[in-house]
């Protein structure tokens, strides 16, 4: 459901063209700097877009079943050659006129990745494309395909590198480019979503030579902005609140707008008491020093994995009749957030508004959380009873059973043991597909999703104890249980699969494999250690070895900063037949007027065609490209 397409990039052509077609460079990540995803293309319009045929095929794999999955690359098309990159990290070149190969590379470490697309410098007559493999940045000849030498250490540079943590027990990569700024290349990471986990710093990188220019970090040090935000001692053990969504840049300005997630760990926030910035912010960054010129926090102490999920749109709007130079983010929560580009204001008022406390043991929610007033959000806010599905009698008399239980209300209903719903869910509203702008007219388009989640809090503590303690089900109660649920069961409507029965599938030295290296959505544990990996793995694989505590291994900081709560899995809130438990539209695309923070229209985007068969209008679907 992630995916923007299958394994092939498939090119389609106008039979007959109106006139010419116009060579306009697709250079950078979402079209431009600016993140605007506009392209001044006119043959495709509404009166010719019925007379598309196929062009061209490209199988970025050659059908090579084993390495089937989504490309959520948004290549880049610059002088007629098409740059993608395969769900298997393959970097390919194309003649974008006839799909044929022009070149192709593939990295040392052979596995599924996110690798969302490049970013693209020229000066005189030396090209690059900077391409981030998983933990590695490689700067590659656009001619060849073959990494600069004089670019790190091989033509690449370990992202693990330069955190102030150790390189070998850290998970960092990348799933979406960074942008350029002169010789500079501007990146952020992915890191672990809980303990223990690397800070998201973002960094510039020398683009000749692969030596980091400069770091802004992300969970300050001591005598740093924003220090006082976080518990004294916080930037030796927590992390995240990284940019992983990709950055916008005004070049000429030289500021470079940076979004971040949530810190580490997502749901609980116990050992991170405070607001917690630079989390969940949309910063603006000297892109030549790396100073910061300014920021917003969209959430306060999150503790709904609100990661700002897209890079801002970068537009002018009228203001007060005066023409403003201005950013617009959006929110997983559906709302958009719009400042001057320069000084931060905010151009439509941001209101304080109150929000419920947490009753989960040793959490400290934030009292109060920032809502812009304008514009309205593009996705519903909250699950009424009047919004419980009608597929079926039988799937409304089951989720109205469960609505009842669970807790419910506005924005920012803190995570429970009864089970909170989240509506946008964890996916949004907003997603890292984004948004897009038309410069002519100041009108934003969106798409967003409303699938509601729940939301399910356990106290691990209950899996073991202190004399008698199962090492591998508490370490996979505190790693891997929010994404493969209670008892290795998983959730048989997201993409994390039920890990029972994996004996069957998977051989054991091959899951030991993927737990060090990673693969797909799954990050590297390696910070483990050896002995805590194989206790995860006879946890999992049905071994019930119990260890006494003198048996354990102190090897790293598993049993050091804990939260005693974890989610009980990344859960939609679904029917017994998989449908959502709200009523259609399940998802809608947007036009907003961001000169008056007006709704202008919205449509009901994708459908379901087995409900549309049995007389259901459009349902909407969730969606994550842009």
């Amino acid at each position: 459901m992630r995916s923007l397409y299958w394994v092939s990039m498939i090119f389609i052509s106008l039979s007959t063209w109106a006139t010419p077609p116009q060579n306009v460079d697709w250079s950078a990540y979402l079209g431009g700097l600016d993140s605007s995803q506009y392209s001044p293309l006119d043959q495709i319009n509404r009166d010719t877009v019925s007379n598309l045929e196929v062009a061209w095929t490209y199988h970025s794999e050659n059908k090579d079943e084993k390495f089937f999955g989504g490309i959520q690359c948004n290549p880049l098309v610059i002088d007629g050659i098409l740059y993608g990159v395969s769900p298997a990290m393959r970097v390919f070149a194309v003649n974008a006129v006839t799909g044929k190969e022009l070149w192709s590379f593939t990295p040392e470490k052979r596995r599924k990745a996110i690798a969302r697309g490049f970013a693209w410098w020229e000066e005189d007559e030396t090209k690059r494309l900077l391409y981030a493999g998983a933990e590695y940045l490689y700067a590659m000849d656009p001619a060849t395909g073959k990494p600069d030498p004089a670019f790190g250490e091989n033509g690449r540079v370990d992202l693990r590198k330069g955190l102030g943590r150790d390189p070998k027990k850290v998970f960092a990569a990348s799933s979406s480019p960074g942008v350029v700024y002169n010789d500079l290349y501007i990146i952020g990471i992915r890191t672990n979503e809980s303990l223990p986990a690397a800070p998201g710093y973002i960094r510039a990188y020398n683009i000749r030579t692969g030596n980091i220019v400069w770091t802004f970090r992300t969970i300050p040090e001591p005598g740093e902005f924003g220090y006082d935000t976080w518990p004294p001692d916080a930037y030796t053990y927590t992390g995240g609140a990284n940019s992983w969504p990709g950055m916008s840049l005004d070049p000429e300005r030289g500021i470079v707008y940076v979004p971040t997630g949530a810190a580490a760990s997502d749901f609980y926030g116990a050992d991170r008491h405070g607001d917690n910035l630079f989390a969940n912010c949309l910063l603006a960054l000297n892109a030549n020093t790396g100073e910061r010129i300014w920021h917003f926090q969209t959430v306060h102490h999150d503790l709904w994995d609100r990661d700002l999920p897209a890079p801002p749109n970068l537009l002018t709007v009228e203001h007060k009749g005066k023409q403003v130079d201005a950013v617009a983010q959006i929110t997983k929560s559906a709302h958009i957030f719009l400042f001057n580009r320069e000084t931060g204001e905010p151009l439509f008022d941001i209101k304080e508004v109150k929000v419920p406390k947490s009753d989960l043991v040793g959490e400290l929610a934030s009292l109060t959380q920032p809502l812009p007033v304008k514009p309205e959000p593009f996705s519903r806010q909250r699950f009424r009873s009047r919004d419980i599905t009608n597929i079926t009698p039988e799937s409304k008399a089951e989720i109205t059973r469960r609505w009842k239980i669970a807790r419910k209300g506005n924005q920012f209903v803190p995570p429970s043991v009864e089970g909170t719903i989240i509506l946008p869910g964890f996916d949004g509203g907003g997603e890292w597909g984004g948004a897009a702008v038309d410069p002519t007219s100041s009108i934003l388009y969106v798409n967003g999703s409303e699938m509601p989640w729940i939301l399910q809090m356990v106290d691990v503590a209950a899996m073991g104890n202190d004399s008698n303690l199962r090492t591998g089900a508490m370490i996979y109660a505190r790693q891997c249980l929010s994404c493969h649920g209670v008892n290795r069961e998983g959730n048989a409507f997201s993409m994390y699969p039920p890990l029972k029965g994996i004996e069957q599938r998977l051989p054991r030295p091959m899951a030991k494999q993927v737990m060090n290296t990673g693969r797909a959505f799954m990050p590297s544990f390696a910070h483990l250690g050896d002995k805590n990996i194989e206790a995860v793995l006879d946890y999992i694989y049905k071994v019930d070895t119990v260890l006494k505590e003198n048996d354990q291994t102190n090897n790293n900081d598993v049993s050091t900063h804990k939260p005693d709560y974890r989610p009980t899995g990344y859960i939609r809130f679904v029917d017994s037949l998989g449908y959502p438990a709200i009523k259609p539209p399940w998802g809608t695309l947007n036009a907003i007027d961001m000169n008056s923070g007006k709704l202008l229209w919205k449509s009901v985007l994708g459908d379901t065609p087995e409900l549309r068969e049995k007389g259901h209008p459009q349902t909407g679907t969730e969606n994550y490209g842009g």
